[in-house]
């Protein structure tokens, strides 16, 4: 009986999966997209927290539930900075935050993939985004339309580029 129960408590201690402390300073969401239909506007946003659980052995009791500060973008430029806040863009003071939930993560060829809902400025999208997971930091890639995210809509194509290509990188304490 001891041992049975021995097994059990280590079969059960395999598969437990526990939320990991994502490290603020260390972790953010980097973006580029078109601006002027000619150069390439860089960015970033910080103020990353939520729910961070990540266990390779055990994908089926993985899960993201992560947010991050919408007013934090940053490109360099505080006059772009601060119309990226208002209604036009990101309007943060009436959707402050930028969240993805996952309702899967699988294993890839290349590393691995979570795929859940990514919300911002009033929407919510079905996204994946394939990641890696090295040194304690998730490091994931994905193509955002801001069409699909009702940002920038009154804005021409001319001046913003469509799509953005986002970088998440989220460190986590061991």
């Amino acid at each position: 009986m001891k041992t049975y129960l021995s097994i059990l408590f280590c079969s059960m201690c395999i598969t437990f999966s526990y939320t990991q402390d994502i490290l603020p300073k260390d972790s953010k969401v980097e973006f580029k997209i078109k601006g002027g239909g000619i150069f390439n506007v860089k960015g970033s946003f910080k103020g990353m927290k939520g729910d961070f659980r990540f266990t390779p052995e055990s994908l089926e009791n993985s899960a993201f539930n992560i947010c991050i500060d919408a007013s934090t973008v940053n490109t360099g430029n505080d006059k772009r900075d601060a119309h990226l806040k208002n209604p036009d863009f990101f309007e943060v003071s009436t959707y402050p935050n930028i969240c993805f939930k996952s309702t899967s993560v699988t294993k890839t060829n290349k590393g691995y993939s979570t795929t859940g809902n990514l919300s911002m400025h009033g929407v919510s999208k079905t996204v994946s985004i394939p990641f890696t997971f090295k040194n304690n930091t998730f490091k994931g890639q994905l193509t955002i339309n801001r069409f699909h995210y009702n940002i920038g809509n009154d804005i021409g194509t001319f001046k913003v580029g469509e799509e953005a290509e986002v970088t998440i990188i989220c460190a986590v304490k061991d």
